[in-house]
């Protein structure tokens, strides 16, 4: 194992504990989940409501009957 304790090695240090204690982007990870999670929801509910208008259009074709 290499150990280094000069000036370098102190401020490899310094710059790795700050980088692992920062959270500013986990924020926005957060609110790019959450987007994800609704338009996942809104596919899922648009194609319901897709198949729904299908049927809806098909019995009233069916009603009507042919032009």
């Amino acid at each position: 194992m290499f150990v280094h304790t000069g000036i370098g090695g102190k401020l490899m240090k310094s710059l790795l504990l700050r980088f692992l204690r920062d959270e500013s982007g986990a924020t926005a990870i957060e609110y790019g989940l959450i987007a994800c999670g609704i338009a996942l929801a809104l596919i899922a509910i648009m194609n319901k409501l897709g198949l729904t208008l299908v049927g809806i259009f098909t019995s009233l074709t069916n009603l009507l009957g042919p032009s």
